[in-house]
């Protein structure tokens, strides 16, 4: 007997639990709609989805640790559901609900809209948010309770029952359109107090970082809000954070959580230490392996997990805007790609550092550069976390006792033939005559190509010049009457310098030959030793240096090249510097030849 998807609807039930009606429990719905929802660029992925109970339909939002039933194809238009977790609200007098947790019953099967459902009346008078309606797994507070009245609202206690707090909001539900709510989430960052200095004056901030199931916002306090709240917040507590508090859209350069709002606490903010600490998430994270960092868009955020190989020391550097001396260390961290990456922690971070090499460390909120090839900066809003308890972390140190030890790394510095340098773009191969017959590098835009070519000559003529040795300065130094190295830029004397290569490099294939111009890192590559090396070769005998030279010859390499056009002594000429370069892979290459072959095979 076939079954009849109709009879299993709970007709009316989207009335009843916008009334607040608890017979209502965990409704059986049928999807009418699903739409995604333009966010903010680099924001969370959301969907409107409509549900009918066949007399009503109302729009809904699913929170994002649901859209994997979107994903997966098995919520679509015509199915049946049963929400199991959800929070109603009112935006802009329209009654929405936001589905925390659903089940799509799949041996309903799916059919046309059943009925004529009319939209939800919304009388905005008579409705009132409810609790969120949760079964059997607590997953946010506790079941409906009337909300205790506050007469005289208090910026900042220390504790509080959940009894006040029954209309607990997700944080994926916060938007500037909610106005009466509270959020029960965990504190798992808190920054240092910081001053800022502009035109309109001069302040004090600080923010946090909230968590709870649903997902991640960062809360901000200015001046008053900042001496008041901030010896409330401690890092791994919970709190109960309530309205008013405003709710705008999020500056992402001063955010790594993936949400499209921000909270910035005000007067009458309400903050609670919660008594009951669990039920709300430790951290999350979202890893990116250190191998697929060449996939990653230069200054993204992420997640990143690995094994601590080695322990830099710290050092310092000055900064080109403020003047101002910060204290950094750098790391490097290997994991099961064998890949290894540099990460560098900064200020009280890197001075304080004493983790242990072969430690394991999750690090939430590190931005991806693109200098030397692919390399990580912990910001001031991220965390890192020495030998978390997680899965992740237990199979990594489970991998590196087993073979890591032992096993040799490959740096992204060398990883970038077949990457574009634009944030992971893949690039076309070109040949030396293809880059001339395409004009690649007159146009306005710069050109990036990649080519395989073998190294023919390398000029031994002015091929380093001596550099400044502070930190990302790599300026050049002149040598005063008392010999030190001055540097104008920096405003510094060094006792040397350091030599950086600027190779001009003759490359050819079978159709022709270009002039490659290689800044240090690639020089270093092609040469096999640092320009300091060749100098000092040079002291002593200034024909010492030319086998090195003549050993870089004729070795073929997958040069990444980027082409634009300057202006020499009134010409235009064009210049093809080279981003990244990698030994020829004969394997890969021999593979991709045969498949070419195959294309020219006939039958």
């Amino acid at each position: 007997m076939a079954l009849d998807p109709a009879s299993h609807i709970d007709r009316g039930s989207l009335g009843a639990i916008f009334e607040g009606n608890p017979s209502v429990t965990q409704p059986v719905l049928q999807c009418v709609q699903v739409k995604p929802i333009a966010g903010q660029q680099g924001g969370p992925e959301r969907f409107r989805v409509v549900f009918s109970d066949i007399s009503n339909f109302v729009q809904s939002m699913l929170a994002s640790q649901v859209n994997f039933h979107v994903h997966e194809g098995k919520l679509r238009k015509g199915v049946f559901v049963r929400l199991k977790a959800y929070q109603t609200n009112v935006v802009k007098n329209k009654k929405i609900i936001i589905v925390l947790d659903l089940e799509v019953l799949e041996h309903l099967g799916e059919s046309e809209k059943i009925g004529s459902p009319q939209a939800l009346d919304s009388k905005t008078e008579d409705v009132q948010p409810q609790p969120t309606t949760i079964q059997t797994s607590g997953f946010y507070g506790n079941n409906a309770q009337v909300p205790q009245q506050q007469s005289i609202p208090q910026r900042a206690t220390t504790n509080s029952s959940s009894t006040a707090h029954a209309n607990i909001y997700p944080i994926e539900a916060l938007s500037p359109y909610a106005h009466k709510w509270t959020i029960k989430a965990r504190c798992t960052n808190k920054s240092d107090i910081k001053t800022w200095h502009n035109k309109n004056g001069e302040g004090r901030l600080f923010s946090v970082n909230l968590l709870d199931e649903s997902g991640e916002i960062r809360g901000t306090g200015f001046n008053e809000q900042c001496d008041q709240l901030y010896e409330v917040f401690r890092e791994g507590g919970v709190y109960y954070i309530t309205s008013p508090c405003r709710v705008q859209m999020a500056k992402k350069q001063f955010t790594n959580l993936n949400n499209d709002y921000e909270l910035t606490f005000e007067r009458d903010t309400v903050v609670e230490k919660a008594e009951e600490q669990e039920g709300v998430p430790q951290v999350r994270f979202n890893f990116t392996s250190i191998g697929d960092l060449q996939t990653i868009e230069k200054d993204t955020t992420i997640d990143t997990i690995g094994v601590l190989k080695e322990v830099g020391e710290t050092s310092q550097i000055v900064s080109k805007t403020t003047s101002k001396p910060y204290d950094k260390r750098e790391l490097t961290l290997v994991d099961n790609s064998n890949f290894s990456v540099r990460l560098t922690i900064w200020g009280n971070s890197a001075t304080t550092f004493d983790v242990p090499p072969e430690s394991i460390i999750a690090f939430k909120g590190v931005k991806v550069s693109d200098f030397g090839g692919r390399s990580l900066s912990l910001l001031s809003s991220g965390s890192m976390t020495v030998d978390p308890d997680i899965n992740e972390a237990h199979k990594l140190k489970g991998w590196y006792d087993a073979q890591g030890r032992n096993d040799t790394y490959s740096s992204h510095a060398n990883a970038g033939a077949s990457m574009g340098m634009a944030g992971g773009r893949s690039d076309p191969v070109k040949t030396c005559q293809q880059v001339k017959d395409e004009n690649l590098g007159f146009s306005e835009a710069v050109d990036y190509f990649t080519t395989r070519a073998t190294v023919i000559y390398i000029k031994g003529e002015n091929f380093a010049y001596p550099a400044c040795l502070s930190a990302d300065c790599n300026k050049k130094v002149i040598q005063d009457n008392d010999g030190q190295w001055r540097c104008e830029k920096c405003d510094r004397s060094h006792p040397k310098p350091e030599y950086r290569y600027i190779l001009s490099v003759n490359a050819s294939d079978h159709t022709g030959q270009l002039w490659l111009n290689c800044f240090d890192d690639i020089g270093k590559q092609l040469l096999g030793m640092s320009a300091d090396q060749v100098m000092e070769m040079q002291e002593t005998d200034i024909k010492a240096a030319e086998p090195v030279f003549q050993n870089a010859a004729c070795r073929s390499w997958m040069f990444k090249c980027r082409a634009k056009t300057d202006n020499f002594q009134d010409q235009q000429r064009v210049r093809y510097q080279v981003m990244t370069a990698s030994p020829l892979n004969y394997s890969a290459e021999c593979a991709k030849l045969t498949e070419m072959i195959k294309m020219y095979s006939m039958e």
